[in-house]
């Protein structure tokens, strides 16, 4: 069955299949949606799934996003009668899953919520009403008799604290909620095609379950005890059901290797308080983009002990004020007695209301002697596209900072043939400018090439920890400038220097803007406006291949600067 509906010209559908005996899983598409997280740019859409399980009883495990109200509402009571519902597991209580919990409460006041302990304590600021709860842990098991027994897996942090797995012994089905999906919408319930799906699954990785690699081989090894699983229905995309070992695998793969990462960085926010889980996941991206690895941690929830253990290993610390309650208090002051001077740290607002002030944490840490790898991040009104680039921009500082005997070792490698052979590849010199809402950005490149004729068409090698990627995602409008022999010093000077997290990389330069809306440089040879049409990841770069709108030249008779290098390990 599909039911569809035009919303502010956004498509929304909804399909429903039998998944297994007596299962029917509930696949709400969101065709249009172009982002998720703040900065997690979609290239197509997402969905949003949930599932229903009919035993003696039954179980709705998660719900759907609110713009789905009325779809979901009437397809499930087209499906069921809502007071024959027993009980509704939540996988955790992120809006996308969650988001219609309450208008399903109405529908049957008498259902049993199903949660960990973490979750019930969320839904209940979301629902504002009694209701009955169940709270499960590590191996609880849930029998809905005609052979549906639910055991419950605990796998918090993927992605938020609160997260369970649930497997049906039943029919050998795993509900995952966010771990092992994607943001990828189309009609095909299933992971039939993995070409075709196999970039969106790395990148759902990435930024949603890299962040946590331990907590991915935590979960991985709770799963390991349990019979086969035959299907993975997870909240996101299509479930896996042909590529179900290989797909799994490339988690455990991935985990491992971050896992085994020499650096790490822990960023402790409050979870659900003002904007703490938004600005931490910005800072969190940056940091992610020179190789580090990352772990975020809920300041409400973590164990002490846990928090001693990852302080004591981590070269990098960021903390997001918490609300100003002895609980947060206290695991800030383990924070403090575990610091030590050899690390960096950063701080910033939550914006909740009650967070303190982030100057009397930041006295005590440069009393310890810890350096401060980017300055406080203020917040004082609702956060903008800005104010996460800045966050973005801040964590790729602290993670560049903390790599810098890396990148010098390296430079220092002058010696190789090899690297003296590809030195000699020269190129010209550009400056790639961007532009969009109140973000803007621009980096020297010399990695250009023309990549296409019909279309035009060029390739450019943008280095993952470049501020100006996050503004190079497929759809992305940009500007290459040319930049002109004898005439690009003062450029190549400017966009050179290090600019200070959310720092004008305009200032003092002039420009007039382009028809896509990115700065064209008044002292530019040429310029090309751009819009990206895809990417290749090659390890430390990304290659974006654009197609070229409008090109105008400002002296014909002049020459494009050439950039000559001797070794060919860094520029």
């Amino acid at each position: 069955m599909v039911l569809a509906v035009e919303r502010s010209q956004k498509r929304l559908t909804l399909q429903t299949l039998d998944i297994a005996e007596n299962t029917t899983a509930i696949r709400s598409l969101d065709w249009d949606r172009d982002r998720f997280d703040i900065e997690f740019p979609l290239e197509n859409g997402t969905t949003y799934n949930s599932f229903l399980i009919r035993g003696e009883k039954v179980a709705l495990v998660d719900t759907s996003h609110e713009k789905f109200r009325q779809l979901y509402i009437d397809c499930l009571t087209g499906l069921i009668n809502p007071n024959d519902i027993d009980y509704l597991v939540i996988s955790h209580t992120e809006p996308d899953h969650s988001g219609l919990v309450k208008d399903v409460l109405q529908l049957n006041p008498n259902i049993t919520v199903v949660g960990a302990k973490i979750a019930l304590q969320f839904l209940d600021d979301l629902v504002h009403q009694p209701y009955q709860r169940m709270l499960v842990k590590q191996g609880d098991r849930l029998d809905l008799g005609n052979g549906h027994e639910l055991e419950f897996i605990s796998a918090p942090n993927l992605h938020w604290p609160d997260t369970i797995f649930t497997y049906d012994h039943g029919t050998n089905v795993l509900y995952t909620c966010d771990a092992f999906g994607m943001h990828f919408c189309d009609n095909h319930a299933y992971d039939l095609d993995l070409a075709v799906i196999e970039t969106d699954y790395k990148i759902y990785y990435d930024c949603l379950m890299g962040p946590n690699a331990r907590s991915v081989l935590s979960a991985l090894k709770r799963l390991s005890d349990l019979p086969s699983i035959k299907l993975v229905a997870n909240g996101h995309g299509p479930l896996l059901l042909h590529h179900i070992e290989d797909l799994m695998g490339r988690y455990r793969d991935w985990s491992t290797a971050k896992a085994k990462a020499e650096k790490t960085v822990a960023i402790f926010y409050a979870d659900g308080y003002g904007h703490s889980n938004h600005l931490a996941e910005a800072i969190a991206r940056g940091i992610n983009k020179t190789g580090v690895l990352v772990e975020l941690v809920d300041l409400l929830t973590a164990d002490p002990q846990e928090v001693r253990v990852l302080v004591d290993i981590a070269v990098g610390i960021v903390i997001g004020m918490p609300p100003a309650q002895a609980e947060a208090q206290a695991l800030i002051n383990t924070i403090l007695a575990t610091t030590n001077a050899k690390q960096a740290v950063g701080l910033f607002e939550s914006g909740g209301g009650d967070d303190e002030s982030v100057y009397p944490l930041r006295i005590k840490f440069q009393e310890i002697g810890a350096t401060e790898a980017f300055a406080p991040i203020l917040l004082k009104e609702t956060p903008t596209d800005g104010l996460y680039q800045l966050c973005d921009e801040a964590g790729t500082d602290m993670g560049q900072w903390l790599t810098r005997d890396r990148n010098v070792k390296q430079m220092k490698a002058l010696d190789s043939d090899l690297d003296k052979a590809i030195g000699r590849l020269s190129g010209g010199l550009y400056i790639i400018t961007a532009k969009k809402g109140d973000v803007s950005s621009a980096m020297l490149a010399s990695w250009v090439a023309q990549a296409s004729k019909e279309p035009l068409g060029i390739s450019i090698a943008v280095a993952k920890d470049r501020a100006i990627e996050s503004l190079m995602h497929v759809g992305d409008r940009f500007v290459l400038n040319v930049l002109e022999e004898g005439n690009y010093q003062s450029l190549m000077r400017h966009f050179l220097k290090r600019f200070p997290p959310g720092g004008d990389r305009f200032a003092g330069i002039k420009t007039y803007p382009a028809n896509n809306g990115s700065p064209i440089l008044a002292d530019a040879l040429a310029y090309l406006e751009c819009e990206v049409q895809s990417r290749m990841d090659c390890s430390d770069h990304w290659i974006v291949y654009s197609t070229v709108d409008i090109g105008r030249v400002s002296k014909p008779d002049s020459l494009t600067a050439v950039h000559h290098r001797k070794v060919g390990n860094h520029y």
